[in-house]
């Protein structure tokens, strides 16, 4: 058996020039990768150059607007954790009876504070005042929360009622009722108080009906205290209205006349 002898070219039948061809079309292809590398280095190179400031400035703006925004978190945070403690520590000197010290306290969270710790405070120091029988300070601080309109609405409302009940002999009927209607309706957290107000007022413009009816429905609104219910329901009734849904459990409140009249009764 005769051996094949080895020959390293695929093909062994190739002319010398086919192999020379191959050999510079391998060494094109070569050149041409590296063309290639070199142009993608290039545009890379001109990228960064032309845009990578922009792009690291981008980069870092983003990073200082988060961070900042982090920063501002924690200061909300921290500040509103320090009005509390300040809030905390003037309502002790005012609980204390330390009034003039108290409401020196506050002043600082009226100058400077979020709007919630400010209206707080000023709430605080107009009930200071009206301890102290300063009335006119006492009203300015309420009329001041109640037109607050960055201060939260349920402290607005506060404020407003506070308002026309400090300076209620001041006031005109229709001033009263203009006021605080918006409040005095069945359903509003301060319905009792401002329909209180609101009934007096009526009364003092001789609408006795209005005034009656308003009683009336406070009385009957289980939301309300029971102190100013079964005050609305002694109103109601001496201007010829009926507030009572269940005589039962009213006479249970009060205290039924049987049981006052019975032997041994105190």
């Amino acid at each position: 058996m005769a051996l094949i002898p080895k020959n390293n070219s695929k093909n062994p039948l190739a002319t010398p020039e086919e192999k020379r061809a191959k050999r510079e079309a391998a060494a094109e292809d070569v050149l041409l990768r590296e063309v290639d590398e070199a142009v993608r280095q290039d545009q890379m190179s001109n990228f960064a150059a032309n845009y990578g400031k922009q792009l690291i400035a981008a980069i870092v703006l983003c990073l200082a607007a988060f961070g900042g925004y982090l920063y501002w978190q924690s200061q909300q945070e921290a500040g509103m954790e320090r009005d509390s403690e300040a809030l905390v520590a003037a309502l002790d000197q005012i609980e204390a009876g330390n009034l003039d010290s108290g409401s020196a306290a506050l002043d600082p969270l009226i100058a400077d504070s979020n709007p919630g710790a400010e209206a707080t405070a000023r709430l605080l120091k107009a009930g200071v005042a009206l301890q102290q029988g300063n009335a006119r300070q006492a009203a300015e601080l309420f009329a001041a929360v109640a037109a607050d309109e960055d201060a939260p609405p349920a402290l607005r409302d506060i404020a407003t009622i506070r308002s026309v009940a400090t300076s209620y002999d001041t006031m005109k009927p229709a001033d009263i009722i203009a006021r605080l209607k918006p409040l005095a309706v069945p359903g509003n957290p301060f319905f009792g108080s401002a329909g209180e107000l609101v009934a007096m007022a009526y009364l003092e413009q001789g609408k006795q009906k209005e005034a009656g009816a308003l009683f009336a429905s406070i009385a009957k609104d289980e939301t309300v205290p029971e102190g100013l219910r079964s005050r609305s329901r002694q109103m109601a009734g001496l201007y010829g209205v009926d507030a009572i849904e269940d005589v039962d459990k009213v006479l249970e409140q009060l205290g039924s006349p049987q049981e006052a009249a019975a032997p041994g009764a105190q």
